[in-house]
């Protein structure tokens, strides 16, 4: 058997400074078993750092910053009423852990509310009750009329759980054994790890779409600034936002786990006014539900970058 090629990721960074980091950041996820694509860029300057920027990856829960982005441009058009009200049934709902996905009872809540239920607790049902009045082929529709390149959004966010389920027969357990698996091997057994089928992007695209949020470049600024305020109530401090916490530091991020997915997403802006877009997106070679030091790895990440790129 012939042994396996080095992992030799593809940099990217604007001076040799900016690299050595980017190659530790590298070398310390390798070490923990993790592959990925990172991309920290200072929105002021231009300057960044980071590795396999272009390479699509699933991007599981991200994918609710577009859909987000989307909601909000038909809020400002006037197409869509926040106040409106959207009622949940939990039999005809998303998995998920969090927010109405948890519930057992019908529920009836605005669509502004959604919103933030979807980008502060990740809540799945949420998504898919937002899907309902913008569907999957209009969102993918305005990303691309936007010039989104690299990002494709092809699904709701139950079609995640419905394929990982129908692969192993409701055994979530064998779910995750059969993400690693393939990983390896490069043969999806859950069609919605397949980066050719899934909600996906890269972490390139993602750092531009950040930007032109930030920086009002893209809808509205109704629509942006809203967008930016949600993403301020994530409530998930165990990757980035643990460690970018400090009283001159403000976050606006949103994560994605989904089997061996771990992903985060965010704007990182200081009292001195630097801004640091960063995207991580991983995925692990090891079977682990919870991987609290990959989470620490990706914070590491993202306060190192941020540090070296405000100088």
């Amino acid at each position: 058997m012939s042994a396996q090629k080095p992992y030799r990721p593809a940099f990217t960074a604007s001076d040799g400074r900016l690299l050595d980091v980017a190659e530790s950041v590298a070398r310390d996820w390798d070490a923990l078993g993790v592959r990925g694509s990172f991309l920290a860029r200072d929105l002021d300057s231009g300057e960044q750092l980071g590795f396999d920027a272009d390479t699509p990856l699933p991007l599981a829960s991200v994918v609710k910053v577009p859909l987000a982005l989307v909601v909000l441009d038909r809020i400002a058009a006037g197409e869509l009423d926040p106040a409106h009200p959207v009622t949940y049934t939990p039999a005809a709902g998303a998995v998920g852990p969090t927010g109405l996905a948890a519930f057992r009872h019908p529920a009836t809540m605005a669509v502004g509310d959604l919103l933030l239920l979807m980008l502060s607790v990740s809540d799945n049902a949420a998504a898919d009750l937002l899907f309902d009045l913008v569907p999957v082929a209009e969102v993918a529709g305005r990303l691309r009329d936007w010039g989104c390149a690299d990002l494709w959004l092809r699904h709701r966010m139950n079609h995640m759980y419905a394929c990982a389920a129908g692969a192993s027969g409701n055994d979530f357990s064998l779910a995750l054994e059969l993400a690693v698996r393939d990983e390896r091997t490069g043969r999806h057994t859950i069609e919605t790890l397949d980066p050719a089928r899934a909600n996906a992007g890269t972490a390139g695209a993602l750092v531009d779409l950040l930007e032109r949020v930030w920086l009002d470049r893209i809808s509205v600024p109704g629509a942006t600034a809203e967008l930016r305020r949600l993403m301020g109530h994530q409530v998930f401090t165990q990757r980035m936002g643990g460690e970018l916490r400090a009283d001159s530091l403000r976050f606006g991020g949103k994560t994605g786990t989904f089997l061996h997915l771990r992903h985060e997403i965010g704007v990182v802006e200081a009292d001195s006014g630097a801004r640091v877009a960063v995207a991580a997106l991983t995925r692990a070679d090891r079977r682990a539900a919870l991987a609290p030091d990959i989470d620490l790895a990706i914070g590491t990440a993202a306060r190192e970058a941020f540090e070296a790129l405000r100088g």
